[in-house]
């Protein structure tokens, strides 16, 4: 396996869309991990092989379904993060339909790979039962203790809380089309988890950890049958802010004619003083407004997210919005003006920015809105908690939890 380990920097060739499938006679759940959406990316892929070929040899019992899906083929044959365009960023609204009424274009490699992606998703989906998981698994241009990037429902809330990671919300908030926020419109538990930078030997380390430790959190396979407690301190060593929560509350876009040079040496959750020089794009420095955390810095060639801003979020807020959501508070907003239901299934709000002067970003984030679509009349916010599969989970051991 260590020349395995040594590949993070090479192309990965040969792979197939499944790179590998297990399904028990046991009733279980159905887990897919998806490795390589972007090619630059390949240690997610190569976890997976690993993690595969140790449950085969080690003759490991699996409950339910375990699926490994390989993203961007072509870019992880040529090493690159992508084609024409970001397969990450392919998955949105419109295109979904596109795909739904199988009339959508392959006008790129990028786009060939969705459609096969899709595909791949909707049959097993169609096949094998619930509930789901969905993880997905990346890393970073730069150094950076593993943390897991979560769409900002109670269930993925209450799921992730297992492992000894920070968690990031809102990214969503940002993105236009991540794979992460069609998945979680589905309904079913989806987040994505950074190893670490894209060509540390360690990140593979990190993604093995991950998905034992993820196999064990749903009850696919024993804890007594892998090492779990040395998976558990090989991710809770890496990071200071185990179990943290934080929001991104500012994304530095970076346009197709901007030249954009990133300042050397940050890593994620590093502090920033007010008025540090974070950046320059096209020769004008970017300076912190005032103390934060920086995230994920650009430190590669392709790429339009310059970087985040970052802040804790405190523990009374998830509380209160917890509660919240529970007692379906939002139904109370259309209540007010500028604010209507988009539709009668309740699950997305229209504001009218002109008249809806007791709109408040934060107090949409307590009740679970936060992907939206804005023009300079009106922003449209979807409550993530609508699409939520609730029914789907509420005999896992980890929903019934009280912690």
């Amino acid at each position: 396996m260590d020349k395995i380990c040594n590949q993070t920097s090479h192309r990965i060739h040969g792979l197939k869309r499944i790179i590998g499938h297990f399904k028990s006679d046991h009733p279980g759940p159905t887990l897919i991990f998806i490795g390589g959406i972007h090619g630059n990316e390949p240690a997610g892929v190569i976890a997976l092989q690993n993690v595969l070929e140790e449950i085969r040899n080690k003759s490991i019992s699996i409950r339910g379904s375990l699926y490994a899906i390989s993203g961007n083929l072509w870019a992880l044959e040529n090493g690159e993060r992508f084609q024409m365009q970001d397969l990450n960023r392919l998955w949105t609204s419109e295109r979904i339909k596109e795909l739904e009424m199988n009339h959508a274009s392959t006008d790129n490699e990028d786009m060939s790979q969705q459609v096969s992606i899709y595909k791949t998703i909707r049959q097993i989906l169609q096949s094998e039962p619930p509930p789901f998981y969905f993880f997905d698994l990346h890393t970073t241009s730069s150094q950076t203790a593993p943390f897991m990037t979560v769409n900002d429902s109670l269930l993925n809330r209450k799921f992730t809380q297992q492992y000894p990671l920070p968690m990031i919300l809102g990214i969503e908030e940002y993105l236009d089309g991540p794979l992460l926020s069609y998945l979680n419109e589905l309904g079913y538990v989806s987040f994505g988890f950074e190893a670490g930078q894209h060509d540390d030997p360690n990140s593979i380390q990190n993604h093995m950890a991950f998905i034992y430790l993820s196999l064990v959190y749903v009850n696919a396979i024993d804890k007594s049958s892998v090492d779990y407690k040395a998976y558990y301190r090989q991710l809770a060593k890496t990071t200071d802010f185990t179990h943290r929560i934080y929001e991104i509350y500012y994304r530095h876009k970076v346009c197709q004619e901007d030249s954009f040079h990133m300042q050397s040496g940050f890593q994620n959750f590093q502090k920033v003083g007010k008025s540090q020089l974070l950046a320059l794009s096209n020769g004008n420095p970017i300076t912190a407004k005032h103390k934060t955390r920086i995230f994920m810095p650009l430190y590669q060639q392709k790429g339009d997210d310059g970087f985040f801003l970052i802040r804790n979020i405190h523990p009374i807020f998830l509380s209160l919005s917890t509660l919240a959501r529970k007692w379906k508070l939002d139904h109370l907003l259309p209540l007010l003006p500028g604010i209507k239901w988009a539709s009668n299934h309740h699950n997305a709000l229209i504001i009218d920015r002109r008249t809806a002067f007791l709109f408040n970003k934060n107090l949409m984030h307590l009740l679970g809105y936060r992907s939206k679509k804005t023009d300079q009349k009106l922003m449209v916010i979807k409550n993530r908690e609508a699409f939520s599969k609730r029914e789907d989970y509420k005999d896992e051991p980890w929903y019934k939890s009280r912690k």
